[in-house]
């Protein structure tokens, strides 16, 4: 049976943002969701948060493992450092990056060298990379960056951000679209990178309402 399991990134809790909003559709989906809450999300430990994703637990071929932002940093660790053999149906990492951010330098102790992450798409029977075209935090090169080293096409989203609440993004089609097609077993033989990765619609019956935007880095964060 499928399982979800969203990680969320700085400054955020697991009601922030869209990370509600997708657990509820896929728990209508019949898929059960766990949004743990990452500890002193406005002061992120490595060793704290990479202990918190031990909740993950064991992946295997029904898991869907989504994260955003520092989240999908936190994942990517946990990840390599599995004992092998182990597989990962589904992994959806939105915002992500390796590299140490400009507009954030209080993290640059947290991102450090980045992660190995060559070992991990052989691992992976679904992988999707996803960020926007604007965002204020984590350039894109830097997505690009990672969507290349997992030998994955990043999927773009226009106008979404950094995909905050902040940004006018409560809900995230793209994500959902994806976590739901994992529904399907993926054919193991065939690895990630070698299938389409072609640009979703988004589902109109799932609009993004719009907020107001806010100044301060770590409000928007939590926004």
């Amino acid at each position: 049976m499928a399982r979800a399991i969203i990680i969320h990134g700085y400054a955020a809790t697991p009601s922030d943002h869209w990370f509600g909003w997708l657990a509820e559709h896929l728990e209508a989906a019949g898929i059960p969701t766990l949004v743990p809450a990452l500890p002193v999300p406005e002061a992120p430990d490595p060793r704290s948060w990479l202990n918190a994703a031990q909740q993950i637990g064991v992946p295997d071929e029904d898991t869907i493992l989504i994260a955003h932002s520092l989240g999908c940093l936190t994942v990517l660790r946990y990840l390599a450092a599995q004992q092998e053999p182990w597989r990962l149906g589904t992994l959806i990492l939105v915002a992500g990056f390796l590299d140490p951010l400009p507009a954030l330098p209080n993290l640059d102790d947290y991102i450090g060298e980045g992660c190995d992450v060559s070992s991990i798409p052989g691992h992976i029977g679904r992988l999707t990379v996803i960020r926007s075209d604007d965002d204020p935090y984590v350039p894109t090169d830097h997505t690009d960056r990672l969507a290349h080293q997992l030998m994955a096409t990043p999927q773009v989203v226009t106008g979404a951000g950094h995909f905050l609440a902040a940004d006018g993004v409560t809900a995230v089609p793209e994500v959902l679209e994806k976590a739901l097609t994992a529904s399907t077993p993926a054919d193991s033989s065939t690895p990630h990178h070698r299938r389409a990765c072609g640009q979703l619609t988004a589902q109109p019956a799932l609009p993004r309402p719009t907020v107001n935007g806010r100044a301060q880095i770590a409000d928007a964060m939590t926004a």
